[in-house]
């Protein structure tokens, strides 16, 4: 068994391996801008199904694909889950495409202020006063890009809130995270593949084998990070993989600006700049919290030692 220390590294380097895979994404989309988002979309839905199926053969675990059909609402659970990230898969690959990936950076910077408040309205839980503080920089953020370019950033409230209703309805699934996301992709891939069907040979996808080889590429630039995010998260604790995760939405950052050269106007510096103050509040106080838990249960534990000590 390996030493926690060690555990605790492969972890961190896992979870930059995933991240880095999706903030570098958009430049594996970007070679395929000759391709019709929904087709890629189409592609990218039946070639992941494949790799998914592929690593639960491996582990022998295909099995578990009948926990989506245990009950009438853990289905209902399953098919909801799969039009969340299906739209948020679709909505990404459009952005990227139509040279808007500084907003789906945001999105996913905005993601976990997102999820918090989806825990306050469905899950009933409590917030601190910091907490609020990194919510009302993050909505503050927000208008600011309204009002300062004159139209709702969209596309980073709509990739957040998917991914924000992803997150949240997986939490009542009782599957492992590659069998349920092996059943959300499967049950998309029969749409796309008919989609597919309909498009036929002529298809942008099988005009040239370079293309088509991309394309089967989606499979794995899918599923390789979240093999690499699930087995992180089993090495180290929820705040270093949320800290992690803003590697994601940083690199799609990078790309955007440096590299694809899309604009970025003082009103986006401003409206960032929040939504990172935010994000940094909300880091600490998390951090802070976690710091707190980790005391307390350390005290527990080390009353419960005493308590058996003594000679009764």
């Amino acid at each position: 068994m390996s030493h926690p220390t060690n555990q605790a590294r492969q972890g961190i380097l896992l979870m930059i391996g995933a991240c880095s895979i999706w903030g570098l994404s958009p430049l594996y989309y970007k070679l395929l801008t000759h391709v019709p988002p929904l087709e890629l979309m189409a592609h990218r839905t039946v070639w992941s199904t494949v790799v998914f199926a592929g690593v639960l053969a491996l582990q022998g675990d295909l099995r578990a694909l009948r926990g989506a059909v245990a009950s009438p609402r853990v289905f209902a659970t399953v098919v909801f889950a799969a039009l969340m990230v299906g739209c948020n898969w679709f909505l990404f690959i459009w952005s990227v495409i139509a040279g808007r990936v500084t907003e789906t950076s945001l999105g996913y910077y905005i993601f976990p202020l997102i999820a918090v408040l989806l825990g306050v309205v469905v899950l009933r839980e409590r917030l601190s006063l910091w907490q609020w503080g990194a919510v009302s920089l993050a909505a503050a953020g927000v208008l600011t890009l309204s009002i300062g370019l004159g139209i709702l950033p969209w596309i980073s409230l709509v990739l957040s809130t998917t991914f924000g209703l992803y997150g949240l309805v997986k939490k009542r699934l009782p599957m492992g995270p590659v069998a349920s996301v092996t059943a959300e992709a499967g049950l998309l891939a029969v749409p796309a593949a008919l989609w597919l069907i309909h498009v036929g040979p002529g298809g942008a996808g099988i005009a040239d084998l370079y293309t088509l080889g991309l394309l089967i590429f989606s499979g794995i630039i899918t599923a390789l990070p979240l093999v690499l995010f699930t087995a992180a998260a089993q090495r180290v604790n929820m705040a270093t993989v949320g800290l992690l995760q803003y590697l994601n939405p940083t690199l799609q950052f990078l790309c955007a600006v440096v590299i694809f050269g899309e604009a970025f106007t003082p009103v986006h510096a401003i409206a960032f700049g929040l939504i990172w103050a935010g994000l940094a509040l909300y880091s600490a106080s998390s951090l802070s919290q976690a710091k707190s838990l980790a005391q307390e249960r350390a005290r527990r534990k080390m009353a419960q030692t005493s308590d058996a000590s003594l000679p009764y």
